[in-house]
């Protein structure tokens, strides 16, 4: 078992910065991916961001360029710097990882606001 524990939200101004970071349990080997997905109310849960094994990353079409991914090649870590920041950001954030199809696992989630 694995547990993702995440950190970084916040509330923050429309334009500002913040980073989300999620670190597993334990360290695991050859996964296959890890990424960010988030959820706002009434609304499904959507990519945000994902990086897989050998560094291709992919993004939401949402992002446009504000985000970056990136991963810890210490420890099964993941992070995303999140820029220009707006209103429709707002949503809980989810960090994923899969290690192979069908072991996966989720964090418990970070809110994100972006507010004036």
């Amino acid at each position: 078992q694995v547990q993702l524990e995440e950190s970084g939200g916040g509330l923050v101004q429309p334009g500002g910065s913040l980073k989300l970071s999620c670190a597993a349990s334990r360290n695991i080997f050859n996964i296959y991916s890890m990424g960010w997905y988030r959820q706002a109310p009434g609304k499904q849960r959507e990519l945000v961001a994902i990086i897989y094994y050998g560094g291709q990353t992919n993004y939401g079409d949402f992002v446009k360029g504000r985000f970056t991914i990136s991963r810890d090649n210490a420890k099964t870590a993941v992070h995303l710097q999140m820029t220009s920041l707006k209103p429709e950001d707002t949503a809980v954030y989810y960090c994923n990882l899969l290690i192979r199809v069908g072991d996966d696992y989720w964090g418990q989630g970070t809110q994100v606001t972006v507010s004036s």
